[in-house]
């Protein structure tokens, strides 16, 4: 006698729970179900609707809904994650309801209204995948949409996900390339501007590192007006080589003003072009040429500067513009190692930072007192270290921490000196009175360094001084939103929340941090360390797995020594504390 018939269809499935449910509910159970009873209400469930999708369930933290068509269930997702940001923007972040989606298309068995199946299991583990506010979709369900919707994409490569035979390819809506999922950043109460990259027009891609090095130099005179609000280096160069609508970089980035150009040097000669762009109206501000010969370069760096500043502000006397600006090293051949030195540090690998260190040593030997070339050296080491990337000795961290307090001394005006070799003093020596001395002095020349403020948090952190240095480290994102270093930002907010023992959201942290840079030492370590804390020793034994393929032969000894320096000893207890329970052995 055979069964019952099965009813199955092909459908596109949208799992939906909510980030820190369970930390939510803990501080206030019935405004969270309040809450989320009204976002589903007045939000998911329309907007399902609209896109002709059925909500199958819903469950405490979450809901299931299936859509006959795949564009249709991702562009309900990618509405609904637009709308929440604009909700949890007048909310405390600690009490923001985020989303987290995955999307699948596949096979389903109907029954009782509810639906089953492998189909539906990893739209689950997709969604599990995905940070707070983020979109993860399954290789089918992206060969579907990929160029049926304006979206970009970031393929995450296969992943090993819980009860499913097979590694899943996963793919993550790019929210910090999408404008439609981010609301527009507010303008900041004082003038607000990006410098974007400058065209080379000089048919040499040698050249890059030079052109790259003039709008540097550019935004290090600019950002250190403190009436000011420049977006970072590195926010601005996201926009490297693509032909960019400028009212949409002045809403992605949150500033009123824009600057583009370019450079075009030949033999002994530069000129660099530039205009200023009301990104607001569109309208052009002010454009300028410049020409000259590059043993004036500093000097023409510095008009354009000026002529930037009077535009926006036509009341500022001359004599602060002067103040402001800063005079490296006129030793071209020590400046030129040092830019193509930043260039290669700015790569993030291995390579990168060792060709980097070469760099700078023949910088120093033609120029001893060259500043941020001796301050670079330090936060390489400090990286090579951190990562693994080879064996640090104690010679060259020795040499790292000379090379600081000489760029403190030869750098007191030079503010990217200042705080990298801050840093190295706090990290390599425990010195973090002088450390401070140097960051704070950085961040009183240059406030808007968005990297002087995580320094200035990782020192904090350092010292077991969590709630401040949050607070710099949310000021070096805000100043940065589309920084490629925002990992390091997210790893280092794990490692404070660890040290403040909230570590539920430290993993969330380091979550985000690893899905930038699934290689971080700093997350691995943090995550499996709050793991461990809060007894998911299982999860913690696999973190301690990634942990030992960065760097093998880690002991608790080791640990101990490598890090006495770097942390109080009540911190340093926590981290030891952590890995002893995650299995690392003493010896």
């Amino acid at each position: 006698m055979s069964g019952a018939r099965v009813e199955r269809r092909l459908a596109a499935i949208l799992a939906v729970d909510v980030a820190g449910y369970s930390r939510l509910m803990g501080a206030d159970e019935e405004g969270t179900l309040a809450a989320l009873r009204a976002v589903r209400h007045e939000l998911a469930d329309p907007k399902i609707a609209g896109h002709r999708g059925r909500t199958v369930k819903t469950t405490g933290d979450g809901l299931l809904a299936e859509f006959a068509s795949v564009v249709d269930a991702v562009r309900c997702a990618v509405e609904v994650q637009r709308e929440m940001i604009a909700r949890n923007a007048a909310i405390p972040a600690e009490r923001r309801i985020d989303f987290r989606m995955g999307i699948n298309v596949g096979d389903i068995i109907i029954e009782d209204g509810d639906i089953f199946g492998d189909g539906v299991n990893i739209a689950a583990r997709l969604e599990a995948l995905a940070e707070p506010g983020g979109i993860c979709l399954s290789a089918a369900a992206h060969e579907q949409v990929r160029d049926r919707l304006d979206l970009a994409f970031d393929d995450l490569g296969e992943q090993q996900v819980k009860n499913i035979a097979r590694p899943v390819r996963v793919y993550l809506v790019a929210i910090a390339r999408n404008a439609a999922l981010r609301a527009p950043l507010p303008l900041p109460d004082k003038p607000s501007l990006a410098v974007l990259p400058f065209q080379n027009l000089s048919g040499d891609p040698e050249q890059e590192y030079f052109v790259d090095g003039i709008v540097e130099e550019i935004i290090t005179a600019i950002s250190r007006l403190p009436w000011l609000f420049v977006i970072a280096r590195n926010s601005s160069f996201a926009y490297k080589g693509k032909s960019s609508d400028l009212r949409q970089v002045g809403r992605e980035l949150g500033v009123r003003y824009v600057l583009e150009g370019s450079v075009r040097k030949s033999g002994n000669r530069v000129r660099i072009t530039s205009q200023l762009i009301d990104t607001t109206t569109g309208a052009h501000i002010w454009a300028d040429r410049f020409d000259g010969a590059l043993d004036d370069i500093f000097e023409l760096q510095d008009q354009v500067a000026s002529s930037v500043v009077g535009a926006i502000e036509p009341k500022l006397r001359q004599s602060e513009i002067e103040r402001a600006t800063r005079k490296p090293t006129a030793n071209l051949d020590a400046y030129d190692l040092y830019l193509r030195a930043l260039a290669q540090s700015y790569k993030y690998i291995e390579e990168g930072m060792r060709e980097a260190v070469a760099l700078l040593q023949r910088a120093l030997a033609i120029d001893a007192s060259h500043a941020p070339a001796a301050a670079l050296v330090g936060w390489c080491r400090g990286w090579q270290q951190l990562q693994g990337w080879g064996t640090v000795s104690a010679a060259e961290v020795a040499e790292a921490v000379r090379f600081a307090r000489l760029a403190i001394e030869a750098g007191k005006d030079d503010p990217d000196a200042l705080w990298m070799a801050g840093n190295t003093l706090s990290y390599f020596a425990g010195d973090h009175a002088a450390a401070a001395g140097a960051i704070e002095r950085g961040l009183a020349l240059n406030p808007g360094s968005a990297h002087a403020w995580p320094a200035n948090g990782l020192l904090l952190y350092r010292q077991n001084r969590a709630d401040r240095a949050i607070e710099a480290l949310e000021r070096g994102m805000r100043l940065s939103p589309l920084d490629p270093l925002g990992y390091v930002f997210t790893g280092a907010l794990a490692a404070v929340h660890v040290m403040a023992g909230r570590y539920e959201e430290a993993i969330e942290w380091a979550d985000r941090s690893l899905r930038e840079m699934p290689r971080s030492e700093s997350a691995i370590r943090n995550r499996l360390v709050a793991c461990a804390h809060l007894g998911r020793i299982e999860e913690a034994r696999d973190g301690l797995g990634r942990l030992l393929e960065l760097t093998p032969g880690l002991t608790i000894a080791r640990f101990r020594a490598l890090y006495t320096n770097v942390h109080e000893p009540k911190l340093l207890d926590i981290h030891v504390e952590g890995l002893r329970k995650a299995g690392l052995p003493e010896k």
